[in-house]
Parts: C-alpha cells; sequence; structure tokens
C-alpha cells in the first residue's frame, strides 16, 4: 500500500538535535539518538530491506567522477549495470546514499527516482571535497601554513556554496589525522603535526561547511576522518597498522576530533588502520565506547571505502558475513562502497547475531542527519540549475583562492634578501613546475579542470612582463628531458636570478602516495645542481604535499619557497609574494627534517633519559650517529619581508591556583622597512609530571599585522586546562609543579620562562 509521503515527512516537531555531550573527559553517553517524530513514524513504517537500504552508500554510476578517485569502486561500478541498475536499486529503497557524483540534472532524477519508492526517502549524494570542487583552493596542509583557522572556514564556506550548487549534500572532510611521519602521503589532507593546530582548522572546516544553517541548501555535513590514529601509521605507509597506547590515542590523536564535534559535525569516518590489534572498522571500544561514550557523538558514522569488507583481509573476520556482523556491531552506521550490508545483514537480524534495535539505531541517526539537511521537507535542495549554472567558478571564489593561496606560502629562507625580485632583473623560471596547469591543484581535485590553474609562469609574466622571464623545463618531474639541462643552463647564464619551480608531482601525495625517500626526484636535483653551478642566485620553489628533505643545491638556494599545491590561483599568488606584491607569512605546519630517515619527526617529541643538550657530546646520547635529533626547518618557522625582534616574555605572577590564570606577554617589533604578518606563538613545558612530556607543545597562536617600524604587545591567558595531559589512568589531570613558557616565532626558538602549579588545598 502506498503511504503519502508529506503526511510521514512532514509529520511532527523535532524531540532532539545532535549535540556534542562533553569533553574528552566526558563519560557521558546517549543510548538513542534523539530523533523527532517524523523519523519514528518512518522508522516504524520500515522494512528491513528498507533500512538496511539507509545504510547503504554506493558509488554514483549514473554521474561518475571526471578523474577516478578509487579505481577499486571504479571497477564495481563497471561490472554492474550501471545507471539503469542504479535507479532500479533507488526506486526499491535499497540505496540511501550516493558517492561522487555531481550534476544537477541526473541529480534530480536520482532524487525523483527515491521519491518514487515506497516511503519517499530522499538520497543524500556525498562527495571528497577536501579543498575545492571546481574553484581549487590550497590543499588543506597547505591551508594550515597560514595559521589563520578564519581563512580555512572562509574556504570551507565557498567550497559548500560551490558543491552544493551542483547538488552535493555531504562531505568527506575535513581530515583531522595528526600526521607524524613525512613519509605517509595523506599528510597532504590534513593540518600537520600538532594536535592544537589540527583541532583549530578542524573546528573551522566544520564550521565553514555546515553554516549558521545545515537545512540551507548551500550547507553541507561534514564528515572529520578518519577515526582514528590513522596519522600513525607505521612506517609511513598507506593504510598500515598503528602501534598506539590508548593515552597517546587520547592525547594526540583525538583532540580534533572533539574539537570538529563540538563544532557541530554530524557524521564521521572509520579509519583503514588498527589500532592495537583491532581494525577501526570493527573496533567497538573505539566506535562506540570512546566515541559515543566518552566524546558523546551523536551522529553516524560511515566506513572508508570498502573498510568494514576489509575485516577479512585483515584476519578478525572469517568471510564477507561475518565482516558485516563485526563492523556493523562495533558501530560502523553506512558501508561505503559494495553493498556489504545489504548482502548480510538481512540474515544477520534474522539470525539474532545482529540486534534489530541496533539496526533502529543506525537508521534513526542517518534519518536525522537527512533531517537536519532539511532533505524530507525539500528534497531538492541543492539541485536548482540556476545556481548550478551561475555559482560555480565565480570571480569571488577565485578570489578567494588567491588570497588563501598567498597567505599559505612560507618562505623557509632568503640569504641576501634575494627576495623580492628586484625591478629590471631578468630571471629565468626553470623547471617542470614552472608553467604545469595539470600539477599545480594536488590531490582531491576530481572535479577540476585540467588547465584552469594558474601556473607560476603565467603568474609572472603577469607581474613582471614577458620580456624580463625566461621559461624552460630542464627536466620532467620524474625523469630527465633530452637537452633540458643544456637549455636550462643557457638560460641560466642570460638571467640575474634563477627560480627553480621543482618538488613533486600532484599524484605523489594523497592517498596511496607513501614515499620512503621524501626528497626532490633525481632528475629535478639534478637539474638543480646543474643550475646552481652556473653561480647565479637561485630561488627554490617547492610544490609539495608534505615536508621534503632538502639535498645540494636546493638546500642551498639562496632563497627557499614553500609553494605546496595551491590551486586554482596558485601562479598568482606566488608571483605576488616573489615580487613583493605580498609579504609572505606563512609558517610550517609540518617539521622540515634533515634527511629522510628521520622520519617519524615531529617537534613535539619527547625528550628521553638522553637528550642532547646544548653543548654536549653527541655520543650515547638520543640521536643518530650522522644527524641530529632537530628539523632542518621546525615546526612554526617561516620569514616575511620584514625584521621581527621579540622581547622577553612576561608573566602577570610567578604562581597559579588550581582554577587561576596567568598571563604571558611578549612585544614583537618589525625593525624591517616593509609590513609583515607575524605569526606569534606560545609554547608550553610540563618539567615534572607523573608520565612523560613533550619538550613542548603549542597552546596558542595569534597571527598580527605589523607595519615597518612598529611594535605590539601579543598576550596569552594560560589557564589550568592548558597545563592538563591524559594521565596514566586515561583521565585529563593537571598536575601541581613547575612549567617553562615561550613565546617565540618558532618551536626550536626563544627563552623560557617559568611559573608554578600550586598544589590544591
Amino acid at each position: 500500500m502506498n503511504i503519502d509521503r508529506r503526511t510521514i515527512l512532514r509529520a511532527g516537531t523535532c524531540l532532539g538535535a545532535l549535540a556534542f555531550a562533553g569533553g574528552i573527559s566526558s563519560v557521558a553517553f546517549a543510548a538513542r539518538t534523539p530523533s523527532s517524530r517524523r523519523v519514528e513514524s518512518l522508522l516504524a513504517r520500515m522494512t528491513i530491506e528498507e533500512k538496511v537500504g539507509q545504510l547503504t552508500l554506493y558509488p554514483d554510476d549514473v554521474r561518475p567522477t571526471p578523474r577516478p578517485i578509487n579505481p577499486d569502486i571504479n571497477a564495481q561500478a563497471e561490472a554492474r549495470e550501471r545507471s539503469a541498475f542504479q535507479f532500479a536499486e533507488v526506486r526499491a529503497g535499497r540505496v540511501g546514499s550516493l558517492l561522487a557524483g555531481t550534476g544537477v540534472e541526473l541529480g534530480r532524477k536520482l532524487q525523483e527516482a527515491a521519491l518514487q519508492s515506497r516511503l519517499g526517502i530522499p538520497l543524500m549524494f556525498g562527495a571528497d571535497v577536501l579543498h575545492g570542487l571546481r574553484t581549487i583552493f590550497p590543499i588543506p596542509l597547505a591551508l594550515a601554513a597560514s595559521f589563520e583557522p578564519d581563512l580555512a572556514e572562509r574556504t570551507a564556506r565557498a567550497a559548500a556554496e560551490e558543491m552544493s550548487a551542483v547538488g552535493v549534500h555531504w562531505t568527506y572532510a575535513p581530515m583531522v589525522d595528526v600526521a607524524r611521519d613525512q613519509r605517509w602521503g595523506r599528510v597532504a589532507e590534513g593540518s600537520g603535526e600538532d594536535p592544537l593546530l589540527a583541532s583549530r582548522f578542524g573546528a573551522a572546516y566544520v564550521k565553514g561547511f555546515q553554516g549558521g544553517d545545515l537545512k540551507s541548501p548551500r550547507s553541507v555535513a561534514a564528515c572529520p576522518k578518519h577515526f582514528a590514529g590513522y596519522g600513525a601509521v607505521m612506517g609511513g605507509m598507506e593504510y598500515n597498522s598503528t602501534d598506539l597506547t590508548e593515552r597517546e590515542l587520547l592525547q594526540t590523536h583525538m583532540p580534533p576530533f572533539e574539537a570538529a564535534f563540538r563544532a557541530g559535525a554530524v557524521t564521521t569516518m572509520a579509519a583503514f588502520n588498527d589500532i592495537d590489534g583491532v581494525p577501526a572498522s570493527g573496533n567497538r571500544h573505539l566506535l562506540t565506547d570512546l566515541l559515543r561514550g566518552r566524546l558523546g557523538f551523536q551522529g553516524f558514522v560511515v566506513s572508508d571505502a570498502a573498510s568494514a569488507e576489509e575485516l577479512v583481509a585483515h584476519g578478525v573476520a572469517a568471510d564477507e558475513a561475518d565482516a558485516a556482523r563485526q563492523a556493523f556491531n562495533a558501530g560502523v552506521d553506512v558501508n561505503m562502497g559494495g553493498g556489504l550490508y545489504k548482502r548480510h545483514l538481512p540474515t544477520l537480524i534474522a539470525s539474532s547475531a545482529v540486534d534489530a534495535a541496533r539496526l533502529d539505531e543506525a537508521v534513526r541517526r542517518v534519518l536525522t542527519v537527512k533531517e537536519q539537511l532539511g532533505l524530507f521537507d525539500d528534497p531538492y535542495r541543492s539541485l536548482d540549475p540556476q545556481r548550478e549554472a551561475r555559482e560555480v567558478r565565480t570571480p569571488a571564489t577565485l578570489a578567494l583562492a588567491r588570497e588563501a593561496a598567498t597567505r599559505s606560502i612560507v618562505l623557509l629562507k632568503n640569504e641576501g634578501n634575494v627576495l623580492p625580485l628586484a625591478a629590471g632583473r631578468k630571471v629565468a623560471l626553470i623547471g617542470p613546475l614552472s608553467d604545469d596547469a595539470s600539477n599545480m591543484d594536488g590531490p582531491w581535485a576530481p572535479w577540476a579542470k585540467t588547465g584552469e590553474a594558474v601556473t607560476l609562469a603565467q603568474g609572472l609574466r603577469g607581474a613582471l612582463g614577458a620580456e624580463r622571464l625566461t621559461v624552460v623545463k630542464g627536466a620532467e618531474i620524474a625523469k630527465a628531458l633530452p637537452g633540458g639541462i643544456e637549455a636550462a643552463v643557457t638560460a641560466a647564464k642570460a638571467a640575474d636570478v634563477v627560480v627553480l619551480a621543482i618538488g613533486e608531482g600532484q599524484d605523489m601525495s594523497g592517498e596511496a602516495r607513501s614515499r620512503t625517500e621524501i626528497v626532490v626526484p633525481a632528475a629535478q636535483q639534478a637539474l638543480a645542481e646543474a643550475v646552481a653551478a652556473v653561480g647565479k642566485p637561485v630561488v627554490a620553489i617547492l610544490s609539495c604535499g608534505r615536508a621534503l628533505a632538502l639535498e645540494g643545491a636546493v638546500r642551498n638556494a639562496a632563497a627557499i619557497v614553500v609553494g605546496w599545491f595551491l590551486g586554482s590561483e596558485g601562479g598568482h599568488a606566488l608571483a605576488d609574494v616573489l615580487t613583493g606584491r605580498a609579504s609572505p607569512s606563512g609558517r610550517l605546519p609540518v617539521s622540515f627534517p634533515q634527511v629522510s630517515g628521520q622520519q617519524p619527526f615531529y617537534y613535539n617529541h619527547k625528550s628521553t633519559g638522553r637528550p642532547q643538550l646544548p653543548g654536549e657530546n653527541a655520543f650515547f646520547k638520543a640521536r643518530y650517529s650522522d644527524v641530529s635529533h632537530q628539523a632542518l626547518y621546525p615546526f612554526g618557522h617561516g620569514l616575511g619581508y620584514g625584521g621581527v625582534q621579540y622581547g622577553d616574555v612576561e608573566l602577570s605572577k610567578a604562581t597559579i591556583d588550581r582554577d587561576g590564570q596567568i598571563v604571558a606577554s611578549v612585544t614583537v617589533s618589525n625593525r624591517g622597512d616593509r609590513a609583515v604578518d607575524e605569526v606569534v606563538q606560545l609554547y608550553l613545558h610540563d618539567e615534572s609530571a607523573s608520565v612523560t612530556r613533550p619538550v613542548r607543545e603549542l597552546k596558542g597562536f595569534e597571527k598580527v599585522r605589523l607595519g615597518a617600524g612598529a611594535s605590539r604587545k601579543v598576550t596569552f591567558t594560560i589557564t589550568r586546562k592548558d597545563l592538563e595531559f591524559v594521565g596514566g589512568d586515561l583521565q585529563m589531570r593537571a598536575e601541581p609543579g613547575r612549567f617553562q613558557v615561550w613565546i617565540a616565532p618558532s618551536s626550536s626558538a626563544g627563552k623560557p620562562v617559568t611559573f608554578t602549579l600550586q598544589s590544591p588545598v
């Protein structure tokens, strides 16, 4: 019998909403997701097949991506009867969401098919839009270098408006994994190696994607990923196991998720990796005890692509049915990929291997998010052909892309003030990434059109004039180019300064792009050596999705600029910085190592019992015999075109009681003749605690504008919460004792002052 969809879907008022129940120490646990009468009315009328359908997320066979994202998923799509089969499944109510499809015309037809199902439950369309759809913003790692979460929120808002204009309701972003090993390809997708920075940016992305009103047709649901510990894969190898204690998991890898949930994220994605021998997608302790019990998350959990099926390959599930049982009972509500739940959940429920109440709870979570998105009231929200025609890749979004790219660029070195480029000087722009639009966007930009991005050559031609610029490719990204080095050397001899555009191609970073040696490819290194031998000043522009270990002529270049993958307006942004139209203001969100073999390396490491202190002999210390335990360029480092000096750190008092606070301040002064943006960073160290603590931890930062010759006093308020850590009992605690404080331009700079946290009376 057909039931009037309007009667069901518009009935009742909301009885509750998704809410974050507390901090990482919270023990609150909601056994049932708050839901509306409308959701409960639907749930009561659904068959098991229809319920399982809501938990099924297929690749969109009707609207495949222009460039494949995951070859395995695409192969599955090709093996099916594609769109005809998918339309039939949707009409039968056996699909709840579709993955990676865009386009209003066919999106409306798919939604129409869903509304023709027995209960008329609308589809939810999802996509991996990490840093823009058609307007491509800097990769998340690059944007983290801005140290401006508000800027990230603005780019996420713009991306949400653009993706929602082509029919997307749900983005599988942000990635909030804390990346501790630069060999891992997915470093590019996150905000670096520090939990606080990742937390601030993760929350900003969620706010930007979801906006002030999730029901708005210009908002999309966010999906912080990958829960959890994925940034700690051993050896930086993609999909690898982790070796994490629960304390480290809670201390380092949970805070960004906590921040994202506090910001209102309504979904999250389970990770590929295992934790303590149990894969995340089958880990009840992780997905239920910690995620829902400790963090209080009430949205739904989606698997990563086929991560539930992979429980078999992990060796913890006997077969597909067992994998479905484990994943579902652990807490994976929605299966992404190949229809695992569709094939096995009905039988598992019939045999009582899966509780029917667990099924209802998962469906309730999905329907609640669909209701929060406004899909029941307006199934065609975000499927407006007029918006699609006029709100994609607009002048406003391109202007924002240029601003974001400019503020993400990091100047590592500037010997002899070779930058900004002096007026009238002849420039030889050399390297495979000089004029390559196909490598400007970076990973996870499948909807970008090749050729739309502005290259460095285009940007410099506009800024310098064609008569001052010679462009020579010199080499391919990964191999020599016949005659390339000779042409590059000739161009260098005729120039006053050489700009080397080198580094990674965009397919060298991202998912499944782990590298054992994080260096400039050999063909490009040979090019750099030959050009440097000419003797002209060299400016190295690094395209990369991770920190690199710099060698030889690249390491010794007069100036080094980290140009990341900057997106649609990257060439203009780089030209703005190189010519002095803008001063570089980015700071490193990851440590650049001296050599690849230092990985995993991160600034907030432990001291060990044998740290090598300044002036001490290197033998029998915690270091490698051939390289110190230091970064080549540390986390937080970056230069501008001014000369910023820091005064002494001042504290408002010498002690802080249990519930008190202390104010730390410093005066920063620009001694240069250009305005600069300085990222002032607050670090703390607990000198004596019940468990070992990092040598420094970032606890705050502020980006301040300093005019030429200007000074400014910057203050930070330190409270007991800033002193807390996860203790041996896995609870948050702040212990009495002495703490060191730095306010400095990087994680290795500055002189500390101390204060004492008093014992409770």
